[in-house]
């Protein structure tokens, strides 16, 4: 009992008090307590904000709000890889636990990055069902149970840009929207309804800088996501759509379909 009230837990963060300032490394060592999560030990420091030389600090910043990996916001890198701190249990991580912020986004402050990257692209894909919502539509059509299961995989994702930290193709130099837009794109062009504007978000993909072109097929996207979407299946059939979308508007055929 005495062994276990004495153990400590070790992290080493990564800290930036603000955009234009300089990245600097902190230490802490914080009370060990059964089943923390990295969420937990941020808490702890919030409560106590002591660095591990015993000097007074701030606190650190962070998002999170779910905590049950639902809510995407709590994105980090832990330990080297990209992922949702509320589900990293420290008794699962070697120590000392190193907390990062995802760098392919801006850093706002400590662990809190600013994601409109990846919103900005979902938008420039329309990644919803547009209808009018002034009046009443009345059933819509249905779905075949198939396509609904498959449909309802991609629909697991919540944004939370672990995708696109691990996709080397996603950074400063690059324009690519990322496979996390790429997979919804696959998702709303398979609704009976969102497949309105398929054309248009095909052709979205097929113009201009960071499309599907700037996919290089690294394959990390899939191994990090942590709903474990198939990520790169959708890229494979949005190669296969995009073509058949070049053929139709060479030849000038429908592309309402």
């Amino acid at each position: 009992m005495s062994t276990e009230t004495n153990k400590t837990i070790e992290l080493v963060i990564k800290r930036q008090a603000d955009p234009n300032s300089a990245p600097y490394e902190e230490k802490f060592t914080i009370p060990y307590r059964p089943n923390m999560n990295v969420i937990s030990a941020l808490m702890e420091i919030r409560r106590n904000p002591v660095n591990a030389e015993g000097g007074d600090t701030t606190p650190v910043a962070w998002d999170a709000s779910c905590l049950e990996e639902v809510c995407g916001a709590c994105s980090m890198v832990i330990n080297g890889k990209p992922r949702q701190s509320c589900t990293a249990l420290i008794d699962k991580l070697e120590q000392p636990i190193k907390l990062e912020p995802m760098n392919t986004f801006p850093v706002m402050r400590d662990l809190t990055v600013d994601r409109s990257r990846m919103f900005d692209s979902l938008k420039r894909v329309k990644a919803w069902v547009p209808i009018d919502g002034t009046y009443d539509l009345g059933p819509g059509p249905r779905m075949p149970e198939a396509k609904r299961q498959w449909a309802y995989e991609l629909s697991k994702c919540m944004t939370c840009g672990v995708c696109l930290q691990a996709c080397p193709n996603v950074n400063s130099k690059s324009e690519f929207i990322g496979p996390a837009a790429l997979s919804q794109v696959r998702l709303f062009n398979a609704h009976p309804t969102g497949a309105m504007h398929k054309a248009e978000r095909l052709q979205t993909l097929m113009d201009g800088e960071g499309g599907l072109a700037n996919c290089g097929n690294s394959q990390n996207c899939v191994e990090a996501c942590p709903k474990g979407i198939p990520l790169t299946t959708s890229i494979a059939a949005l190669n296969r759509e995009t073509t058949l979308q070049s053929f139709k508007n060479f030849f000038g055929t429908d592309n309402t379909a």
